[in-house]
This record gives structure tokens, sequence and C-alpha cells, in this order.
């Protein structure tokens, strides 16, 4: 098996690319969607399971898993893929977004950020050091910088002043990283939506040189027009030949439109958070299961999927286990959702290697807009 990682760029359909990242656990075909295993799970599936419904990769939090079980705990028994029986790649977060959303229960420096645990109150220091360490701790196969995230809206001098500081980390954390042959090591870009701080960005990371890159510090209350303003610009300042990956996105349409912008990798808790809560995203949009009107419908919920929610089950039952709220529920309908956006990748990496992904983005935003099939 061979210890290299690389890039290899298939086909591009205007700014769409298609490609394999080549990882010794696996290839990871592009665009790829990662499902989010937070805490060494992805709520409600088999790791099995995951990959059946197509997944390539599954994304690990480093936050969540450095408090418990701890990164120290996983690697004696034996590293993250053993521990959650997963063998494929996975990537894992720096720890840094996390650490922007407790923003009331931390101290940021230069050195790194002291915060207090969401589980306990118990104080820990994070640095790039620190970051570099628990993800090899973890043994993932993509590791990501240690950054700083501000919150959108935030004033230009706030955003240059976090992108300049998220700078010096990704020198610290390249260096902490160190040589692991058959390990990729990720830079992540900031800016906010200022075109020139993501260009200045940009050319820090270049010039320390990545495995690949991320655009980082969108779908954090910007929107989607102000996301995909950014998008038209933030991927064409990134190598072209080192795999994109856009952090946290999303919703079907918020995909579609990164992967026309030339983004290769996105992740979202989205599919089974929206299982636990009795949604089923389909092409025809978001189906909410506890409405009335699917109590004594026998269909499936999406006729064209495969997965075992819609080929074994109607409308009806997954409507009656929800309101009852049974385990099961969540459990067939985030097996759906992640199979929904599984299938979406693969339709799309094979519009853009035909050249056809501008007709076929066409028509998937035409059957969107058709809604759900009529109630019986």
């Amino acid at each position: 098996m061979s210890n290299a990682f690389h890039f290899d760029l298939a086909a591009t359909d205007g700014a769409a690319r298609t490609g394999t990242i080549r990882t010794p656990r696996g290839d990871i075909r592009t665009p790829a969607f990662m499902p989010v295993g937070t805490a060494a799970t992805v709520k409600g599936m088999l790791p099995g399971s995951v990959r059946e419904t197509g997944a390539d990769i599954l994304l690990g939090n480093t936050y969540h898993l450095m408090l418990r079980p701890t990164a120290e705990r996983i690697a004696a028994l034996g590293g993250l893929h053993k521990f959650m029986n997963w063998d494929r790649p996975i990537l894992t977060d720096s720890g840094g977004f996390q650490v922007m959303s407790l923003s009331g229960l931390r101290k940021l420096t230069e050195e790194g950020v002291t915060f207090k645990s969401h589980i306990d109150g118990s104080r820990h220091h994070l640095t790039p050091e620190r970051s570099m360490e628990i993800q090899e701790l973890l043994g993932s196969d993509i590791v990501m910088c240690f950054d700083e995230c501000p919150a959108l809206p935030a004033d230009r001098d706030r955003i240059a002043t976090s992108m300049e500081l998220s700078m010096r980390w990704a020198a610290r954390s390249k260096a902490a990283f160190g040589d692991r042959p058959g390990h990729a090591l990720f830079g992540i870009q900031q800016g906010g939506l200022e075109e020139d701080l993501r260009a200045a960005s940009a050319e820090a990371l270049t010039g320390i040189g990545f495995d690949g890159y991320a655009v980082g510090g969108l779908a954090v209350g910007e929107g989607q027009e102000a996301m995909f303003g950014c998008l038209d610009y933030a991927p064409g300042q990134l190598p072209v030949d080192k795999p994109r990956y856009l952090m946290g996105v999303g919703k079907p349409d918020d995909i579609v439109g990164a992967v026309a912008r030339g983004i290769d990798m996105m992740d979202c808790v989205l599919p089974s958070r929206s299982g636990r809560t009795g949604q089923g995203w389909t092409r025809r949009g978001q189906v909410n299961l506890r409405n009335a009107r699917h109590a004594n419908d026998p269909r499936p919920l999406d006729e064209h999927c495969g997965c075992p929610a819609c080929t074994g089950y109607s409308r009806a039952y997954l409507h009656h286990v929800v309101r009852s709220k049974e385990m099961i529920a969540g459990m067939l309908l985030t097996w759906h959702n992640l199979r929904y956006y599984q299938d979406l990748m693969a339709e799309m990496r094979e519009a853009i290697a035909a050249g056809t992904f501008a007709a076929w983005q066409a028509a998937f935003h035409a059957t969107r807009a058709e809604g759900d099939i009529e109630p019986l």
C-alpha cells in the first residue's frame, strides 16, 4: 500500500471539478460529502451502514474527542479508526470552530485558547501544537490547522486581525505536524467576506505549503447569497492541484452551488440532525414526516431512493415512528438523508465528467421547485 497522499484532478466543467484524493486508507471521490461523526459515531448509524450510503470519508471532532473520552485514551486503544470500527479515511477538524462557539467560556491569546469544558467546566488550553498532537493521537488521515474563526457579521479590522493570527497559527501547525507519510495537513483560508483579505490568506497559506486547502469562516451567519459571493472568488485563489474543502456546508442547494464554484469537499451535521427530528431530504426538497398528511400514505418517502427507509417502509410508517418517538425513526431517516447526499455527490461527479453539469444543475433546481409529491 502506498504511503503517498495526492489529488488527481480528472475533469472540470466550468469551475466544477471532479477527481480522486488518494490516501493509504482508500480513495476519496470528489466532489465528496463527509458525514460528521462528532464523538466517534455518526449518530444513529453503524459504520458499515454509513459506508453503504456511499461515503468514502468521515469527519471526527477534535474538541469533543479531546474532552471525552480523550485523545490519549483513544490512542491507547489503537487509534480512532479502530476505536470506532471505520477503516477508511477520517478527517479531523482542529477544534477552532467549537472554541469559537464557546466565546463566553474562552480566553484568546497569541499562544492559543484557554477554555472551559461545556461538559464539566474543567479548564483546557488548546494551541496549534496541542491540536496537532491531539490529531496525531487520534490517527486521522487528514489533519486541519488550528485557526480562529470569527462569527459573521464582523467589522473588517476584527476579520483582518483574526486572519493574520490564523496564518501565524498555520505556520506553527505545519511545524508541529512534521513529517508524517500517508497523513495530510490542510491549511484554512480566512478573511470573512473581504476579497483582498481572502487573497492575502491564500498567499500566506500557499507560501507555507499544505496538502489541501479549506475555505473557512463561512456558513457562520452570513447567508447563502453572501457565501456564494465569496465562493465566486475564494476557491480560485487556492492552488488548482490541491483539494479544496468548504467547512460546515450544508443544505443540498448550498452544496450544489459550492461545487459549481470549485469546491471539492464538504461536511455538515444536517443529514443526521434532520433525520433525528423527522426531516427527510429528497430530490423534491425537505419533507416533514411529522405532518398528518403522511399518516395514511403507503408510498415511499422517495421512490427513486434505494435506502432501507424508502425500499422497506411507507411514509405512513415513518410518520408513525416519528410521532411515537421510536428510535428507528431517527435511524431510518438518517440513513435516507445520508444516502440522498451521497447520491447527490455521485450525480454531480458523473455530470462534471460528462461535461453536462450546467444542465444537471438546472434540472436539480427545477425538480426541487416542484415541491413534494401531492398528498393522497
